[in-house]
C-alpha cells in the first residue's frame, strides 16, 4: 500500500508532539551540558586556572598533596583533570562530609575553592542524562526515558526528510519570510532549522540509541567493557608481626610507572584503590582523536607498583569502542572548545524546533477549535462535509509541517 503524504504528516507530528516538554527539556539541557564547564568558568572565578607567569602544570600528586594539606582528614577518591583553562577536581570524603570536590589551580597547587555539595556541571549532567531520577541497582527510570528520546528524534528526522520535497534546495538558497505573518515565519524557522541540523540530529539519535542499549545491558547485567580482576588474596601483603597494616606505594610513583609503560598516556583520571585488592587506575587520552578520556587505562599495583594491565582503543571490542566514542560525539568535544561551541549552536536550534513546532501544532489546534463551531452552523451534504473536512486536515496538516 502506498503512503500518502497525509500519512507522513500526522507520524511526523506524532513522533515530536506528544512528549513535547521531555524532549524539549532533554535539548535545553543536553545545550548547556555541552558548555557546562565554560558556563561555570565564566560565574564562578574559583573554577579558573589563573596562569599569568606560563607555569607548566604541576604534577597530580601535589594537587592531592595540597587538598591533604588544607584538609587532613581528607580520603581522596579521584581526580579529574579538565581543561587548560579550568581547575583540577580532587573529589575526597571526610567524617563530616560524605563527597566533596576540591578546585586546585593545576599550575600553582592552590586549593581555590572546595565544594562540598553537587555542582553545576554534575547537576546539568544528571539532569541531562536521567532528569534526577534516582538510581536503584543498576538502571534509572529516567535514564530509559531520556535515551528512548532518540527514537522520537530519529523518527521526527525521517518523517520530516519525506515531507519537506527537495530539501536540500534549502542549503543553496534559504528562505526566511519576515512580511508574511507569525505563523509563515514560524513555518519558515522550523524547516530551515531542521534541514541545517540533518546531520546534528542523526548523530543526536544514533548515539542516543546507543544510551539506550547501554542501559539495557547494565540493567541485566550484561559486561560489554573491559575490568580487571582484584588482585589475590596472597598478593595483598600480610599485617606484620607488630600489627602494622602495610603501607600502598605513593601516587606519584604510581603515576610514573604508568607513564613510562604507555608514554603516550596523557593522565585525566586517576582513581585511588577504593580497596585492599583495587589498583591505582590512571585513565586518559591518546593518540586517537574520537575517543574520551577513559579509553587509555593503566591498571597498577598499590603494593609493590607493578604494571597489571591496560588497555588501549586498539584492545577494545565492538560495544566498547562505541562506549568510548559515543560521548565525544554526543556532548562536541572531539575538537576542543571549537566543536563544543558548535554543538552548543546546533543544540539551540533543536531547541528552537521542538518551541517553534509545538508553536506551529498549538496555532493548528486553536484555529480548528474555533472553526468547528462556524462549521457546524452551515447545512451541506454528506459529500460536501466529507470534502471540506478531509481538505481542511490536508491543508492544516500542510501548514504544520512547514
Amino acid at each position: 500500500m502506498k503512503l500518502n503524504q497525509r500519512f507522513w504528516f500526522l507520524l511526523h507530528g506524532w513522533c515530536s508532539l506528544p512528549v513535547w516538554l521531555i524532549f524539549t527539556a532533554v535539548c535545553l539541557t543536553g545545550t548547556i551540558a555541552v558548555v557546562s564547564h565554560e558556563l561555570t568558568w565564566l560565574t564562578n572565578p574559583n573554577a579558573r586556572a589563573a596562569n599569568p607567569d606560563n607555569l607548566p602544570a604541576r604534577p597530580i600528586a601535589e594537587l592531592v598533596a595540597a587538598v591533604k594539606q588544607q584538609e587532613p582528614k581528607a580520603a581522596v577518591t579521584s581526580v579529574m583533570v579538565l581543561e587548560p583553562y579550568l581547575v583540577t577536581a580532587v573529589v575526597f570524603s571526610t567524617d563530616k562530609v560524605p563527597s566533596a570536590i576540591a578546585y586546585v589551580n593545576p599550575y600553582t597547587a592552590q586549593v581555590q575553592e572546595i565544594n562540598p555539595g553537587i555542582n553545576f556541571i554534575s547537576f546539568m549532567r544528571a539532569l541531562h542524562g536521567w532528569l534526577l531520577f534516582p538510581w536503584q541497582q543498576s538502571y534509572s527510570v529516567g535514564y530509559y526515558l531520556v535515551s528512548a528520546m532518540a527514537l522520537l528524534m530519529l523518527g521526527a528526522v525521517v518523517t520530516g526528510m519525506v515531507i519537506y520535497k527537495k530539501f536540500w534546495r534549502a542549503f543553496l538558497s534559504p528562505k526566511l519570510r519576515f512580511n508574511q505573518g507569525r505563523k509563515t515565519l514560524l513555518a519558515d524557522l522550523h524547516r530551515l532549522a531542521g534541514v541545517w541540523s540533518i546531520w546534528f540530529l542523526l548523530l543526536m539519535s544514533l548515539t542516543g540509541l546507543w544510551y539506550l542499549i547501554q542501559a539495557t545491558l547494565w540493567h541485566n547485567d550484561v559486561a560489554f567493557y573491559y575490568e580487571v580482576e582484584p588482585l589475590s588474596t596472597a598478593q595483598v601483603p600480610a599485617i606484620s608481626d607488630k600489627g602494622e597494616a602495610p603501607a600502598m606505594i605513593p601516587l606519584a610513583k604510581a603515576l610514573q610507572n604508568a607513564q613510562q609503560f604507555l608514554p603516550e598516556l596523557k593522565a585525566a583520571f586517576v582513581q585511588m584503590p577504593e580497596h585492599n585488592r583495587d589498583y591505582y587506575r590512571i585513565s586518559g587520552y591518546g593518540d586517537s582523536v574520537f575517543y574520551d578520556q577513559y579509553s587509555y587505562t593503566v591498571w597498577v599495583n598499590p603494593w609493590n607498583g607493578d604494571i597489571a594491565d591496560s588497555r588501549v582503543p586498539a584492545q577494545m571490542a565492538a560495544l566498547e569502542t562505541v562506549m568510548s566514542i559515543a560521548d565525544p560525539l554526543h556532548y562536541g568535544t572531539i575538537g576542543g572548545l571549537w566543536t563544543k561551541v558548535i554543538w552548543f549552536v546546533f543544540g539551540l536550534l533543536v531547541s528552537g524546533m521542538a518551541i517553534t513546532g509545538f508553536m506551529i501544532w498549538g496555532s493548528r489546534t486553536v484555529r480548528a477549535s474555533r472553526a468547528e463551531p462556524q462549521q457546524a452552523t452551515k447545512p451541506a451534504t454528506g459529500a460536501a462535509v466529507a470534502t471540506s473536512a478531509s481538505t481542511a486536515a490536508e491543508t492544516s496538516l500542510n501548514k504544520a509541517a512547514l
